[in-house]
């Protein structure tokens, strides 16, 4: 991405999308009981109170009566289908994981099977968007945990926390090309969550295979164990990759949350929140439910001037329903340099459009 004179100035910015992560699958309900609903009428409801605190896309799980993730498709429509009836215009982001929590203890925590994750591209109605996983990766959530992150959590317990510690994610090139074709002829959007450059070179060569015809939105997820470590290195380093036509979200974990936060906010580039990330205040003196949270990022994006998306907003700025029709396109749209030709030297640009 260039920053060019002005850009820092919010004027030139693109109003703030504030991302909610409030179900939290890897916690257990009596983790947060005031914040982490179970029953389906309190995560329809928890969705409704997000949006109304300002968050313009969902980040979405969905829980059993039991309180572990649910892996029934037919409890994922019920709430997508519970939440568009109360706020339609909400962006819903499906959580490609589905769920990764162990059922039982001592066992592991993993991703679904590659044939249950292609299964969201036929959820009814469908989200707006699935998170998608690039090449298979390490993802050790609890590497830049403290003790205090996870006091009084059943993470704490020996046998959970070497489960996450041992987590991974499965997403090699075949599952990946076949999982966004699928979701793209559903005509639901792949949302890429990304651990490093690696991965975002990975969907550029995709996108000049012309196998992944859709917008490039995107988040970098600053989580070590496999992924970026939180550190302004690590983010200059990877805006610098994103091409201009993105549209790029931050996410951390714990209390890198926030100041990950007011970088994206400064910077013009978008913010994600919720006890999925973080469950404490800054302070740690008490634990800080996913409102709170969406509150905070909206008075500090108000504060420094930047106004803060609605949902029709939200939808634009992430060209929600948008695809492509080949390579060419799809490179354009996205602020890539086109492909080179046949026989063609030196570096490559987008023609100009003559009167």
């Amino acid at each position: 991405m260039n920053f060019q004179d002005g850009s820092l100035i919010p004027e030139n910015q693109d109003k703030l999308v504030i991302t909610v992560a409030p179900y939290g699958p890897e916690w257990m309900p009596q983790d947060f009981p005031e914040d982490i609903p179970v029953r389906m009428e309190d995560q329809i409801q928890k969705a409704v109170d997000c949006y109304n605190a300002g968050a313009t896309v969902l980040h979405l799980h969905v829980r059993e009566m039991d309180g572990h993730g649910s892996k029934r498709m037919s409890k994922f429509n019920e709430l997508i289908a519970g939440i568009r009836a109360r706020v339609p215009d909400l962006v819903i982001q499906v959580g490609g994981s589905i769920s990764f929590a162990p059922e039982n203890e001592g066992e592991e925590a993993k991703w679904m099977s590659d044939d249950a994750r292609h299964m969201l591209a036929d959820l009814s109605p469908a989200p707006d968007q699935v998170t998608v996983a690039v090449n298979s990766n390490q993802m050790n959530i609890v590497e830049q945990m403290v003790e205090a992150d996870l006091r009084g959590t059943t993470i704490a317990q020996p046998e959970l926390y070497q489960a996450y510690r041992e987590m991974t994610i499965p997403a090699g090139p075949g599952w990946l090309e076949e999982h966004i074709r699928r979701l793209s002829a559903a005509g639901i959007q792949p949302h890429f969550q990304l651990a490093n450059i690696t991965q975002l070179e990975t969907v550029e060569r995709m996108m000049r295979r012309g196998v992944c015809n859709v917008p490039f939105i995107l988040t970098w997820i600053s989580i070590g164990g496999g992924f970026d470590a939180p550190n302004i290195y690590n983010l200059a380093n990877f805006v610098r990759a994103v091409p201009d036509g993105a549209v790029l979200t931050l996410e951390s974990s714990m209390l890198n949350v926030l100041p990950i936060n007011l970088m994206a906010i400064a910077m013009g580039l978008h913010v994600r929140c919720g006890i999925e990330d973080n469950l404490w205040t800054q302070d740690r003196k008490e634990k800080m439910g996913s409102i709170k949270q969406i509150e905070q990022l909206v008075r500090i994006s108000r504060e420094v001037g930047r106004e803060v998306a609605n949902c029709q907003e939200a939808r634009k700025i992430y060209r929600i329903g948008e695809f492509y029709n080949s390579a060419d396109e799809t490179l354009a749209k996205n602020g890539f340099a086109p492909n080179r030709k046949g026989g063609q030297r030196g570096f490559t640009q987008h023609a100009l459009a003559t009167a």
